[in-house]
């Protein structure tokens, strides 16, 4: 039985989320109809951009996502400290940047006067758009409409285009975090849709490697910070290089079917994360069906249940097999 979403969600024990939305469709609506040959790639175009556009207006930052012939996945850092510095004005602008918003939040916003109705009325506004731009089923919400209504509209016909329900799940610790986001990342490689991750369209992976090319690191995602310290930036704790360099020979090994030799590099992560080689290969390979609920070490996930007044442990057996050495 499905889960409501605030019994998932726990921002005390971790602002990471992996999300993923399928089509409802037999055909490939994002990508190539085998059964007419009709071609729906520009379509992952839409998915791509409207991903990076939300990333500008809610206080939700992009770790990873890979946009698929038939569904997406993006993992999500939830920033609720951000939205809690933005001023009542901050969060209309916010708001106002991907939705209507109301007359009364409209003339807020150009410093007209308001009464004392008027201002209560923008209050309610405020509060109610703050709790909405750290909500990922209204980040989700606002990636998947707009999509469904441009397809149906091209294919001129009404309906679902998207699932009814997105399927999410928590990332308790860096491991879970770095091995969700490689496997999102590993996707067209398993589909056999793209022989490396530079060439892998529509991934975070391709993204973060041409901006690396270049010696940046590409705004609309959540940058890699380097090693923990003081007066830690905002981002994810290892260098980008590394990461690329771990995707990258996990990609080869995949690609080729067979065992390959990983870096020193990447096995220095695998130990810091505390992961043997091939249990991160089957990781990354089979992570959306290894890992059906929240996903980390078993002391952390035993205190998630905890606080969402859980009996049972989902998944606990496959986080101790998979992610404890």
């Amino acid at each position: 039985m499905a889960r409501p979403r605030q019994t998932i969600v726990s921002l005390d024990d971790t602002p990471y989320y992996h999300c993923c939305s399928r089509v409802v469709r037999k055909a490939f609506l994002c990508g190539i109809d085998n059964s007419t040959g009709e071609n729906f790639e520009h379509r992952r175009e839409w998915v791509d951009s409207r991903i990076l556009e939300l990333a500008t207006i809610f206080a939700i930052d992009i770790c990873a996502y890979a946009v698929m012939s038939n569904h997406l996945h993006v993992v999500l850092k939830i920033d609720a400290d951000k939205a809690k510095g933005w001023s009542d004005k901050d969060i209309l602008i916010q708001w106002h940047k991907g939705f209507k918003g109301t007359l009364l939040t409209h003339k807020f916003v150009k410093d007209e006067d308001l009464n004392e109705f008027e201002h209560k009325t923008v209050n309610d506004c405020v509060t109610q758009y703050r709790q909405r731009l750290v909500d990922i089923s209204w980040f989700m919400r606002s990636l998947c409409e707009p999509i469904a209504r441009m397809a149906n509209k091209e294919d001129k016909c009404t309906g679902r285009f998207w699932e009814g329900r997105f399927k999410s799940q928590a990332l308790l610790d860096e491991a879970a975090v770095l091995s969700c986001m490689a496997y999102v990342d590993l996707n067209p490689i398993r589909a056999k849709m793209a022989t490396t991750p530079e060439t892998s369209d529509y991934t975070s992976i391709q993204r973060r490697i041409t901006s690396a090319i270049k010696g940046e690191q590409p705004t609309a995602l959540l940058p890699f910070v380097g090693n923990e310290r003081l007066d830690m930036p905002n981002g994810l704790m290892f260098s980008v290089k590394d990461y690329i360099v771990l995707v990258e020979d996990t990609g080869r090994i995949i690609r080729e079917d067979k065992r390959g030799a990983i870096s020193s590099t990447s096995q220095d992560i695998l130990n810091r994360l505390n992961i043997p080689a091939d249990n991160w290969l089957k990781i990354t390979t089979e992570f959306g069906s290894l890992f059906k609920g929240a996903v980390g070490s078993l002391p952390v996930l035993t205190e998630y249940c905890e606080h969402l007044e859980r009996k049972r442990r989902q998944g606990a057996s496959n986080c101790q097999r998979w992610l404890c050495a």
